[in-house]
């Protein structure tokens, strides 16, 4: 069997495993909650991206916000840098890409040879994140598989005008009693995090998103098209991008011995 490659990006919230083959195909693929023990987290997934191959001497890189806690790794990169190169390998051209995950965002300017040329993160608080949604959705009492398509029949834009999580949280409970609709109220917190993330950088030209976010709310794709003068790309399965790169750097450790 040819050789295989793994990238684990062990995140906050959720911890992405991504098996390729030695032409960058990917052969296995696994998402579960990270929890409180992020080596373990690691390990389940990577088995389970793993299925029935046999993993003898694959090279795995490790990234994300617990990449140290995977001890098995042969080596470890930043998210900044996996991110970059799993967007990249998939346009194959410059790009700005945007990531929302469960407690920060990431917003990278990638040049036509695959370089980062800038970025910023967000690591003030939750707002614009995952977990920003996560609470408004259990002060609403609402379950998050229904945000996307409860958006959608909004009948018009809503603007969450506070910032920090806990304040717009209080907001929307009195819009809530104001007779503010439930479906406009959706609405108007996806937009808060389109807002939360134009203010990170200006956004123009081929944009890629990526993260958990975007693969469970694809409606926020759809925003933010409308709001700027540039071409919105999703990939297939937005979450695993930072994955895909670390594996792609597990390769290259194999390639550059």
């Amino acid at each position: 069997m040819s050789r295989i490659y793994a990238g684990i990006d062990v995140g906050s919230c959720t911890t992405k495993a991504v098996v390729i083959n030695a032409e960058g195909e990917i052969i296995g693929a696994h998402v579960q909650r990270s929890g409180i023990d992020y080596r373990r987290a690691a390990q389940e997934t990577l088995k389970k991206a793993l299925g029935n191959i046999e993993p003898n001497g694959i090279k795995i890189v490790s990234t994300g916000y617990g990449r140290h806690n995977v001890d098995f790794a042969t080596g470890r990169k930043t998210e900044i840098a996996c991110h970059a190169k799993g967007g990249f390998n998939y346009l194959r051209k410059g790009l700005t890409l945007v990531d929302i995950g469960g407690q920060d965002n990431k917003v990278i300017k990638i040049d036509d040879e695959g370089k980062r040329v800038d970025f910023r993160m967000n690591r003030k608080c939750a707002a614009g994140t995952g977990a920003f949604i996560e609470e408004i959705a259990y002060k609403m009492n609402l379950p998050l598989d229904i945000l996307d398509s409860m958006a959608r029949k909004a009948k018009k834009r809503f603007k969450i005008g506070s910032y920090c999580t806990v304040f717009a949280s209080t907001e929307i409970l009195s819009h809530i009693r104001a007779g503010v609709s439930a479906e406009d109220l959706v609405r108007g917190v996806f937009e808060s995090v389109i807002d939360r993330i134009m203010e990170m950088m200006p956004l123009k030209g081929r944009i890629l998103m990526c993260g958990g976010v975007v693969e469970h709310f694809p409606i926020i794709a759809e925003l933010l098209r409308e709001r700027i003068d540039g071409e919105v790309i999703v990939p297939p399965r937005p979450q695993l991008t930072g994955a895909y790169g670390a594996a792609l750097f597990a390769k290259e450790l194999d390639n550059n011995r």
